[in-house]
């Protein structure tokens, strides 16, 4: 059975988002994953050191920096890195991501400005992931995600 990286705050049981919420997924497809042992709960920010709440942070570009005006980039590699390794050590199929995120996002991000503005863009540990090969959905998209795992566990049994 092929694994599913996902963020750890949709997975729920542990509070690791940035300001203390809960935003745990409960769409049937992700549930019926959770109850079959496919997903792999992982936080980048927890990853990198950063504790729990944390300051809301952004991606500017190649940075992420919190409203303050703090560099957390260095935290955030960290995190990204180490999501990279446990996607590459359990040769999981695809990611289910937070969107928004300056680490999960992967087709929206805030636009570094703090001010609730969204742009087209994707967090530093989704770009790890697609850079190496991995396809990533976010949490909007579980449908589509799951008729990606059956077309390749399909494709995978008929090898």
């Amino acid at each position: 059975m092929k694994k599913i990286l996902v963020s750890e705050c949709l997975y729920g049981g542990r509070t690791v988002r940035y300001d203390g919420g809960d935003v745990t997924e409960n769409h049937p497809v992700f549930l019926k994953w959770k109850e079959e042992g496919r997903l792999i709960p992982i936080c980048p920010e927890v990853f990198g050191g950063l504790p729990v709440p944390r300051p809301d942070s952004q991606r500017i570009g190649d940075k992420v920096k919190t409203g303050a005006g703090k560099d957390v980039t260095e935290e955030y590699t960290k995190g990204a890195r180490e999501v990279l390794r446990l996607a590459e050590e359990n040769d999981v199929i695809f990611a289910v991501m937070k969107q928004d995120s300056p680490s999960c996002g992967s087709r929206y991000i805030y636009d570094g400005t703090f001010t609730d503005t969204k742009k087209e863009g994707q967090g530093l540990a989704v770009e790890y992931l697609r850079n190496a090969g991995f396809k990533v959905f976010g949490e909007e998209e579980l449908d589509e995600a799951e008729k990606y795992l059956k077309e390749k566990e399909q494709s995978l049994t008929a090898k």
